[in-house]
């Protein structure tokens, strides 16, 4: 009987394989063996796609003369700096005493991609090949990975859709950034005064480019319009003479003299100071200090609305919703969230990061009190485990919503083990608060919701001069049952955070109160009078859209549907964003790096550079639909669509090779660089002058007329 070998992604994670497989292995020069097998390892990626001038030397030189280019068969070769691997690894593949390759590279696109193209280059034939899918590194998941591993051809056709996300990635990042390079890249080099100016494209690069520089220009496009809102100053009659305060805010409702006014800014506010005071003096306000006088008819109450709301769990976390999480709580990036909870899996505390399901499968919720139990050791969530498996309330989480088996590609949510806990002491402080956001979120859906009690008041204003009256509104709402907030709450947060996150996450502004004020509240009636000691014209202003942070961002991509108007569109791509959740962070990581965008690392928050709103242009005039979500969404739908065999690559390629070539000769035949200096000072003048001095315009022209922009060699 022959030897089974099994090959990884990294050392470390070979490591974690041969302690689980049980095997008595001896150390090698790049793998592991034993009587019965053998643990070998991958560093991440040991072979590449070529570049063009592999094909033909012709193609060193960038020239507009040889685009596009779109090889009819593609060439791969080893990545020199990893070559003494790949050569151990491929005379492993091709050993005579090997019958069995388990391929146990990460479980997704990327990782299938990575042995696939090993196997390739290495002309394996004539082996069993088998593919170990796990959810987490515990010895368990492994043997079970192991145990339950389908034959290597099942996963054909996520090995097609690997395949062509690197020759999209490949054609699109070739071809349209050198037709744009030598288009317009003197362009650039001469307005920032730069020694060279590569324009690079990215399917997915490009549109989160043209996402961030939107919302900037929305920002600085956008005019603030004042409003003027009217506000009363009431009182609930406690005991001897005594009130408890509270504010009211007056709305145009339906009865209203000013209802469906033209005066009005929304149905709570005036356009202009003059018609909020108009308003306080016909109910019998003195102005201008706004105390009632002798008009005021008196204020009475004429409805007291209580109910109950409840707030559920938040579903548990994909790795979008942790990257947005941390960078709002820790203000770290999101290619940095992600380093921590690659770590964190591959030391055993959390399950797979690179998910976009944000629910557990049925499989997995059958055995949920293994990951619990584990967590008795965690000391800030011990009690709360503890107290889960005494209630049983982990029982019945299959028929509620955080189960569902229709939601999940490739992997379930991201949770914790409940293993591994004895690593904890080598975590970073960062790490180990990420670790407990992720255990406390959870086992937050093993409790009851959260229950508040709301009151919302009514409170009808007349007098002499509004006999009818006007209504004015308060909201109020207290915690009346912690329910999961208790265990969702991080040790390391105050609890005013949580409020405050709440408070934003709001619609309508409600009042805070405690059970005090709750008690007062349940005395009141219909028809009582309350005290309204003065009015007061309250100013606000309309808010321009938010920038983007890393966190928010990542979100975006996830649901580009948003940006899509046509419905049966948006319906076709939904649940494909930009990107990938392996990808995301990278491609925004890359994006500062090049310097189109810039991260403030104290916030998070990112804006556009002088030189990314140039490129910004530049694809606006040339290659549009570039920064269309909708469009690359629609390749990532495509993508899926071949992985999961319902798109044949053939198809997929066929529109790749047609977009590729028909853009490309587009650009070609465009001359509208002299359109691009008037887009390039419009963006300058938001900049300051440090991190531009562009030349005068009758130098810049000199300079573009004194180049060949199709002998242009970069």
């Amino acid at each position: 009987m022959g030897k089974k070998l099994f090959i990884a992604e990294k050392p470390s994670v070979a490591q974690e394989f041969a302690k689980a497989l049980k095997y008595q292995m001896s150390r090698r020069d790049g793998y592991l063996e034993s009587e019965e097998a053998i643990v070998t390892w991958c560093v991440g990626h040991l072979v590449t796609m070529s570049y063009p001038e592999v094909y033909d030397m012709k193609y060193k030189k960038w020239s507009v003369d040889t685009l596009p280019f779109i090889p009819e068969t593609f060439r791969y070769e080893i990545i020199p700096g990893v070559k003494k691997q790949f050569d151990i690894v491929s005379s492993l593949l091709n050993r005579p005493d090997v019958d069995t390759i388990y391929v146990c590279t990460d479980s997704g696109r990327e990782g299938e991609y990575i042995y696939r193209l090993v196997e390739q280059e290495a002309g394996v034939s004539g082996k069993e090949r088998r593919r170990v899918w796990i959810d987490s590194q515990t010895e368990e998941e492994i043997q079970r990975g192991v145990r339950e591993a389908k034959d290597l051809s099942e996963y054909d056709h996520l090995a097609d859709a690997a395949y062509l996300r690197a020759k999209e990635d490949y054609l699109m990042g070739i071809n349209f950034s050198r037709a744009l390079t030598l288009k317009y890249g003197n362009n650039v080099k001469n307005y920032l005064r730069r020694d060279r100016a590569v324009i690079s494209v990215g399917r997915v690069m490009t549109c989160v480019l043209g996402m961030v520089v939107n919302r900037e220009r929305e920002i600085r496009s956008f005019v603030k319009t004042p409003f003027y809102r009217v506000m009363g100053s009431f009182g609930i009659p406690v005991e001897e003479g005594k009130t408890r305060p509270f504010e009211g805010e007056w709305r145009a409702a339906e009865g209203s003299t000013y209802f469906a006014s033209p005066l009005l800014y929304k149905d709570n506010g005036f356009k202009e100071k003059k018609s909020a005071e108009e308003l306080m003096e016909r109910l019998g306000a003195v102005l201008p200090d706004g105390t009632m006088g002798q008009g005021f008819s008196g204020a009475f109450l004429e409805k007291c609305e209580k109910k109950k709301e409840q707030k559920n769990p938040p579903l548990l976390y994909n790795l979008a919703e942790l990257q947005n999480d941390c960078s709002r709580m820790f203000k770290i990036s999101p290619d940095e969230t992600l380093r921590i909870a690659q770590e964190l899996y591959e030391k055993k505390l959390t399950t797979y990061p690179r998910t976009d399901a944000r629910v557990l499968s049925s499989a997995v919720a059958k055995e949920i009190h293994k990951n619990i139990g584990g967590l008795r050791g965690f000391p800030p969530a011990a009690a709360f485990a503890a107290q889960i498996l005494e209630n049983g309330a982990h029982k019945n989480i299959a028929k509620s919503r955080y189960v569902n088996d229709k939601q999940i590609t490739d992997h379930y949510a991201i949770i914790p083990t409940g293993q591994g806990l004895s690593a904890l002491r080598s975590l970073s402080a960062g790490a180990a608060k990420v670790y407990e956001v992720i255990v406390r979120r959870f086992l937050s859906i093993f409790y009851p919701p959260a229950v508040y009690q709301k009151v919302a008041l009514t409170v009808l204003a007349k007098s002499a001069g509004l006999p009818d009256g006007e209504r004015f509104f308060a909201s109020f709402k207290v915690l009346t049952q912690e329910g999961y907030l208790a265990v969702s709450r991080p040790s390391f947060s105050e609890k005013r955070d949580e409020e405050e996150k709440e408070k934003k996450s709001g619609g309508e502004e409600e009042t805070q109160c405690d059970e005090a004020f709750l008690q007062v509240l349940s005395k009141l009636r219909k028809g009582m009078q309350l005290p309204l000691s003065g009015l007061s014209v309250r100013e606000g202003e309309t808010s321009p859209p938010k920038r983007y942070n890393s966190g928010t961002l990542i979100l975006t991509m996830e649901n580009a549907g948003q940006f899509i108007e046509d419905e049966e569109l948006r319906a076709q791509i939904k649940g494909s964003g930009i990107g990938t959740s392996a990808t995301r962070a990278e491609i925004l990581k890359k994006l500062v790096t090049i310097e189109y965008l810039a991260l403030n690392k104290k916030t998070q928050t990112i804006t556009p550079t002088l030189m990314g709103e140039m490129i910004y242009d530049v694809v606006s005039d040339s290659i549009r639909p570039l920064l269309n979500p909708a469009l690359t969404a629609s390749w990532e739908k495509g993508l899926t669509g071949v992985a999961e065999g319902t798109i044949t690559p053939e198809e997929y390629m066929g529109k790749l090779d047609d977009f590729v070539r028909r853009r490309t000769n587009i650009v070609k035949q465009l001359h509208n660089q002299a359109v691009l200096y008037r887009q390039f000072d419009a963006a300058a003048g938001f900049y300051k002058k440090k991190e531009a001095q562009p030349k005068s315009r009758a130098k810049k022209e000199e300079a573009d007329h004194g180049s060949n922009e199709n002998k242009q060699s970069v």
